[in-house]
């Protein structure tokens, strides 16, 4: 029996690899095919792993949704903090976000996404069930109010092993213990360009579970000369810090303070009202804000009018992204916008701005099993581009790295990565301190 041949022009195959990642596609339902009746979808799609659903009506939209959980009809409401929605938007396939602890009932009937119900009472429609006490979907946005279906396919959603190795790394490192050594006394003996500030402030921004904390604690690792947990981090669904914290990093030989602090935030999250609140940030970069400080996401930091401004040494030089790889083209519209308000903040305070891309490993085989993959990856080199065009930060200004998480040991290609990072973001500072400079 020939395969049945799928809908989705290749084109827009490629464009929704933005939102799930380096996966491959295997077609398992088609309603004109199979039927549009759920026992039909069920008996290809149940117990298949990760799904995508795609969507056409007479008015030409394509859209659909994703899910991580299986199809079972286990009767229960699925939590699947991976589930979105997505429409074509001029082209482009645009991530909508369904309520994750909701994301969809997992019944006997059609596949549905938070209210929004395919193949309804098993016809060739799209139904959506709007709640007074819910957050609305702009079913407008979505498929343009027309509810018309000519066409429903379903398709298994598997991670690819096809990463292209390049002919020529895009970047040069050197993996050796004399490349290490000579990046840690770098580090060690860095000298801000001005006399007056004594340490490096290195402000580190992101959303939740992105790899903050454990930065720092990597890095505090490497100085150590063992794995260190100081900073409190993990993968909660809320930000594991409530606090601003100022983390110094101190020289394991002779416990000397290194020439940068690295300085921790809440999480920020898509919501108005949770996480790090933008205005925080101004009262942070400005130096206002105490070491401990206990962030208030309802109401932000209120800086006492009788104060002395602070002093350049307390103020914030260099401003750093922390963003999980694998989870680069599933951000959210809103807190993509909410990242955009932080980049246009910083831009007016002059401040420079780099990306710390953590996960690596995570998010491409290869480099998973030899670090050393990482700038000889087209994948990696794909994500880089990718977190640039998001956040509006050059190429040159996003650095990849693996955070200690699980290991007991020190890896030396980890530790290079992360020190190369370090020295960036202090050659970074520099730009910003020399321009103080000539200011002055």
């Amino acid at each position: 029996m020939a395969p049945i041949a799928s809908d989705l022009p290749e084109e827009k195959r490629k464009q929704l690899f933005a939102l799930l990642g380096n996966v491959e596609l295997t077609l398992l339902y088609k309603a004109s095919v199979h039927g549009y009746n759920a026992s039909a979808f069920h008996q290809r799609c149940d117990n298949q792993g990760p799904t995508l659903l795609v969507a056409y009506n007479s008015l030409g939209s394509i859209f659909g949704g994703y899910t991580s959980v299986d199809y079972a009809q286990s009767g229960q409401q699925i939590t699947d903090n991976e589930a979105f929605l997505f429409s074509f938007r001029d082209g482009t396939p645009v991530r909508i976000q369904v309520n994750s602890n909701n994301a969809r009932l997992d019944d006997t009937g059609g596949p549905n996404f938070d209210r929004l119900y395919f193949c309804y009472n098993n016809q060739p429609v799209v139904h959506y069930m709007s709640l007074k006490w819910a957050v609305p979907i702009n079913t407008e946005q979505l498929y343009g109010n027309n509810t018309e279906l000519t066409e429903c396919e379903v398709y298994k959603v598997n991670q690819s092993l096809q990463v292209s190795f390049l002919e020529k790394p895009w970047r040069n490192i050197l993996w050796t213990a004399k490349q290490r050594e000579e990046l840690m006394e770098l580090i060690r003996n860095h000298k801000p360009i001005m006399a007056s500030v004594s340490r490096v402030r290195i402000l580190m921004i992101g959303p939740i579970g992105a790899g903050k904390s454990s930065f720092f604690n990597s890095i505090n690792s490497i100085f150590m000369g063992h794995v260190t947990n100081k900073a409190m981090s993990g993968s909660a669904g809320s930000s594991v810090t409530t606090k601003f914290r100022t983390y110094p990093v101190k020289d394991g030989r002779e416990r000397k303070p290194l020439p940068f602090v690295l300085c921790d935030t809440m999480g920020l999250e898509e919501q108005s009202g949770a996480g790090l609140d933008i205005e925080d940030i101004s009262s942070i970069v400005q130096g206002h804000i105490p070491d401990r400080y206990k962030f208030n996401p309802k109401a932000p930091f209120q800086p006492d009018k009788a104060s002395k401004p602070a002093s350049l040494q307390e103020k914030i030089h260099c401003a750093v992204y922390v963003i999980d790889a694998t989870k680069i083209s599933l951000m959210s519209d809103k807190l993509e916008e909410k990242l955009s308000s932080v980049r246009s903040q910083l831009n007016s305070m002059e401040i420079p701005q780099m990306v710390v891309m953590t996960k690596v490993d995570e998010t491409c085989p290869h480099v998973q099993n030899d670090l050393e993959n990482i700038y000889a990856s087209s994948y990696i080199k794909m994500k880089v581009q990718e977190v640039s065009s998001r956040l509006g930060v050059p190429v040159s200004c996003v650095l990849p790295v693996k955070n200690y998480s699980q290991e007991l040991e020190l890896e030396l290609k980890c530790d290079i990565l992360l020190l190369s990072a370090i020295k960036q973001m202090l050659r970074s500072a520099d730009d910003y301190l020399d321009d103080v400079v000539d200011s002055i």
